[in-house]
C-alpha cells in the first residue's frame, strides 16, 4: 500500500513544543489559492468544479458551467485582495496553498504574493485528486509546480499538501525532488511529528479539515458568528491545553469562502482575537517546520 498505519502517535505523552518565546499555542493561518485551476470545461475537463462554492452539488450540465466558473473566478478577482489587506494591514503573515496554475493565471495577485512574506507550500499544478495520477505524471507536476513558483512569486514551496489526500508515491516523490521540509498531508495530530520515507526521516505538519472555512459548506455552518465561535472554541482548548503541553493549530482558508463580504466579517474579528492572546505565536508553516527539525530532530 506504500504508507503504513500509525494509531499511536505520541500516545498521550506529546513533546514540550517549546515554542518561540515559550507561546502556549502556534496558529497558522493558511490560504488555499485554487481559483483558475478547478475542473472545468474551459480547462479541458468533462466537467465543471462546484466544490467548496455557493452553487452546491454539481448541476449535471454538460457544455461549460459559466456559473459554477463565475464562482470561481470571485475568489481571485475580489476575495483574495479582501484576505490580503485584512493580513497585510495587521502586519500578519500567512501561508499560502498556491495551485501554480491558477497563480500563474493572476499576474497582479502573484506580484502581490511576491512582495509578502508569506511562505508557500505547493498545491499542486491544479486543484486535482493526486491519488489518481500515475507516478509519472505526479512526478512532473511535482517538478512543474515548483518552478512555476520560482518564476511567478520568486521563490519555491517548501511544503506540499494535495487536495484531500495524497497518492500513495507521493511522499516519496517530495523526498525524491528533495526541496521540501514538510508535507502538510495529514490532519491525524496537533502537532508536527517524523515519519520514514525511502528510509529516511520526513517532517509532517498536519492540517485540519474541522478549523476550515469550508465548515460553511460542509458543516452546515451558516452564519460568520457561528463559524467565529467554531474557531475560537478550539482556539481555548488548545490554549488551556498550552499551559503544559503546548500544540499548533491551522485554520484553513479560501478566498471564494471567507472572501465574500457575508462571512469575510468572521475573520476580521478572528485576527484581533489572535493577536489580543498572549502566548500565541502566529507563525507561517515553513516557520513552524523549521522549529521543529531544530528542536525536536528526527530520532536516528
Amino acid at each position: 500500500m506504500g504508507h503504513t498505519r500509525d494509531l499511536v502517535g505520541y500516545g498521550g505523552e506529546p513533546p514540550h513544543a517549546r515554542w518561540p518565546g515559550d507561546a502556549r499555542l502556534a496558529v497558522n493561518f493558511v490560504l488555499n489559492y485554487e481559483e483558475g485551476s478547478e475542473y472545468s470545461v474551459a480547462n479541458g475537463d468533462s466537467f465543471s468544479e462546484t466544490t467548496l462554492t455557493e452553487a452546491g452539488p454539481p448541476r449535471g450540465i454538460k457544455t461549460r458551467d459559466l456559473g459554477a466558473e463565475s464562482l470561481f473566478e470571485y475568489g481571485a478577482r475580489a476575495g483574495f485582495w479582501r484576505i490580503h489587506r485584512a493580513f497585510t494591514e495587521r502586519s500578519l503573515s500567512l501561508t499560502l496553498y498556491g495551485c501554480a496554475m491558477a497563480i500563474e493565471a493572476n499576474p497582479p495577485a502573484a506580484a502581490a504574493i511576491r512582495k509578502t512574506d508569506w511562505d508557500i507550500a505547493g498545491h499542486g499544478w491544479r486543484w486535482m485528486n493526486h491519488f489518481d495520477l500515475e507516478q509519472q505524471e505526479e512526478r512532473a507536476l511535482i517538478a512543474r509546480t515548483v518552478a512555476s513558483f520560482q518564476k511567478s512569486v520568486g521563490r519555491r514551496p517548501y511544503g506540499w499538501y494535495c487536495r484531500y489526500a495524497p497518492s500513495v508515491n507521493t511522499r516519496r516523490l517530495l523526498a525524491e525532488e528533495g526541496g521540501f521540509l514538510y508535507d502538510s498531508d495529514s490532519y491525524a495530530d496537533d502537532l508536527p511529528f517524523w515519519m520514514k520515507v525511502a528510509g529516511r526521516p520526513h517532517l509532517v505538519v498536519p492540517y485540519s479539515m474541522a478549523t476550515n472555512d469550508q465548515m460553511f459548506y460542509r458543516g452546515n455552518v451558516a452564519k460568520a458568528d457561528d463559524w467565529l465561535q467554531m474557531i475560537r472554541d478550539a482556539i481555548d482548548v488548545l490554549y488551556r491545553e498550552g499551559a503544559s503541553r503546548p500544540k499548533m493549530m491551522s485554520i484553513g482558508l479560501h478566498a471564494r469562502i471567507i472572501g465574500n463580504p457575508i462571512r469575510f466579517v468572521a475573520l476580521e474579528r478572528l485576527l484581533d482575537h489572535v493577536l489580543s492572546l498572549r502566548g500565541v505565536w502566529i507563525a507561517r508553516r515553513q516557520d513552524i517546520a523549521r522549529h521543529w527539525i531544530e528542536t525536536h530532530p528526527a530520532l536516528p
